[in-house]
């Protein structure tokens, strides 16, 4: 159960905390016991893959590749074709998606990388 949160709370205390609340409502609301079938569920409710990429994480990715045929394009565009603040993607989503290798940073603008379409699976 750790290791499962582990992987998907982005290397933020925070998160984890969070991640591992979410997951004993959810055991405590279904009268069970933390288990990782309850673990996996909370993430699927909380719509958390794999790599710990939430909805705007896969927003910002999936905007790059079907809006923008993988980029480049600018941090403001993707910031209203998504409807998130430039500076969150800057700081909180960029970050996250660069360090799995999921986008590039160019001068011309973020592309996609291709993990980023394997992981989206296109």
């Amino acid at each position: 159960i750790v290791d499962k949160i582990a992987k998907r709370c982005r290397a933020t205390p925070r998160t984890a905390n969070y991640l591992l609340k979410r997951c004993r409502d959810l055991a405590q609301l279904e009268g069970s016991e933390l288990t990782d079938e309850i673990v996996e569920k909370t993430f699927d409710l909380l719509e958390i893959d794999s790599l710990g990429l939430g909805k705007p994480d896969r927003s910002v990715l999936e905007v790059i590749i079907h809006k923008f045929n993988g980029g480049p394009v600018g941090l403001n565009t993707i910031a209203a074709a998504t409807g998130e603040e430039p500076s969150t993607i800057e700081d909180v989503i960029e970050p996250y998606l660069i360090r799995h290798g999921l986008l590039e940073r160019t001068p011309r603008g973020r592309t996609a990388s291709p993990d980023a379409y394997s992981h989206i699976q296109i």
